[in-house]
């Protein structure tokens, strides 16, 4: 199975109101280049404008990319609020 198999069978409760990650899409080009290549999800990628988009839609609260930026990019990193984020499904 995938990776993509894998991360298909999760399901996403995704909390509109409250972004638990912020990013500084302006910040460090070396770190952002980072995020993009460790985050497991894909979640950090360079668009055809050479910025940085970013959606916490899909996060699987790893923790990652609070830990590969060092306090820089991530300027903030908290768990999604009770019942949201990630629902593991070990199919």
């Amino acid at each position: 199975m995938t990776v993509e198999e894998k991360l298909a069978v999760d399901k996403f409760h995704v909390d509109e109101e409250f972004a638990h990650i912020d990013v500084d899409k302006e910040g460090d080009a070396a770190i952002i280049a980072r995020l993009v290549k460790l985050c497991p999800a894909g979640l950090y990628v360079i668009n055809e404008d050479g910025e940085l988009t970013f959606d916490y839609a899909g996060c699987l609260e790893c923790g990652t990319c609070l830990v590969a930026a060092g306090g820089t990019v991530v300027k903030s990193w908290n768990y999604p609020r009770g019942g949201m984020g990630v629902e593991f499904r070990l199919g």
